[in-house]
């Protein structure tokens, strides 16, 4: 079964089906050069994501347009980057987030 996402909604359709490697919490994978790596990670089996802040539970690929933040990873060392609109590139070192410690501090309590 094909599972892969080659024609995206916003990054367009894979012209080339080049293979690179890449790394998603020190585990290695390989995907279509400048396919999502959200679609990348899905079509190695891969559902989660991320983990929420908060409560800890599972957080995965839910619009897939750039919309929601679900799928917030850490790419190369830069947080916050959206899974579903990053193409994949050679060598990339995606790691997922994770609970938070409790409680978690609202940055309003700071500036008040």
């Amino acid at each position: 079964m094909n599972r892969r996402i080659e024609d995206h909604p916003v990054l367009g359709a894979i012209k080339e089906k080049q293979y690179v490697a890449f790394t998603f919490n020190e585990k290695q994978y390989k995907g279509l050069k400048d396919e999502s790596l959200a679609a990348a990670l899905l079509a190695n089996g891969v559902r989660t994501l991320r983990h929420h802040e908060e409560s800890g539970t599972p957080r995965g690929i839910y619009c897939n347009i750039g919309h929601c933040f679900e799928c917030r990873v850490t790419v190369n060392g830069k947080s916050g980057v959206r899974a579903c609109l990053t193409p994949l590139q050679e060598g990339m070192v995606v790691k997922s987030g994770g609970k938070l410690p409790t409680p978690v501090r609202d940055w309003r309590d700071e500036h008040e």
